[in-house]
């Protein structure tokens, strides 16, 4: 396929969270990363808001394994604190994804050429991409590198049992994707089969909560360098 990604992803530690988590106090991650933070993952290999990313499939390669740390925290009003963050540890997932274009903006179709955008992801991916990989949080630093989804021996290959993971933060509804001037977070309840989760769909999570309204960002060629130009200036076709 002409616009699929897959690739390999590891680091020494990992805390994907819930969103509502993170404004302070303690924290624990989740046993896998969220579809969110995958797709914020594959941004970060490439991604123009010509595009969207969906997150099919991963794959757990390694034990899952949670380490806890102390942590002092910024303290905004001032003062000192110490907190537990429970951290995943030496992490290692497989990953398959595709592209599609963004039909909520119209703006961008000066934009669409599928063939060079799936270049360009190809040769970003084997770069480690285009800007830094964070395993959820900015401490735990990431590393992505090609590889076929499905190969190798993971860890959970051979337990023929099927682990329910709770309810979980599936990801957000943003306005330019949706259409909708509203901001919406989404839930769903996941289960591991021998170590490969499927996820579903955004449009297919039936636990949608509204947050706030909001606008989508306006681009068009005055603020956007179109496909064509970057692949020149990268050496492509």
């Amino acid at each position: 396929m002409k616009n699929e990604i897959q690739f390999e992803l590891f680091g020494d530690y990992a805390l994907f969270t819930d969103p509502l988590t993170k404004i302070g106090g303690e924290k624990l991650s989740y046993s896998i990363p969220t579809y969110q933070a995958l797709k914020g993952i594959v941004e970060s290999i490439y991604w123009k808001p010509t595009i969207m990313f969906i997150i099919d499939e991963l794959r757990v390669m390694k034990p899952i394994q949670m380490e806890s740390k102390g942590i002092r925290p910024i303290e905004y009003g001032g003062g000192n604190t110490l907190a537990n963050y429970t951290y995943l540890k030496d992490v290692h997932y497989q990953v398959k994804a595709h592209f599609e274009f963004n039909f909520n903006r119209p703006d961008m179709a000066f934009d669409r050429n599928e063939g060079k955008h799936f270049s360009i992801l190809q040769r970003s991916l084997k770069a480690g991409g285009r800007r830094d990989i964070f395993l959820g949080t900015r401490e735990c630093q990431g590393y992505v590198e090609p590889c076929e989804f499905g190969s190798g021996e993971g860890y959970y290959d051979k337990v023929d049992a099927n682990y329910p993971l709770g309810t979980m933060v599936h990801g957000f509804n943003y306005p330019d994707e949706t259409g909708r001037n509203q901001l919406e977070v989404r839930l769903w309840r996941p289960e591991m089969e021998n170590g490969y989760i499927k996820f579903l769909k955004p449009e297919d999570c039936k636990i949608t909560r509204p947050i706030k309204e909001m606008e989508a960002k306006f681009f068009n060629e005055d603020n956007v360098e179109s496909v064509e130009t970057l692949s020149r200036y990268l050496g492509g076709e």
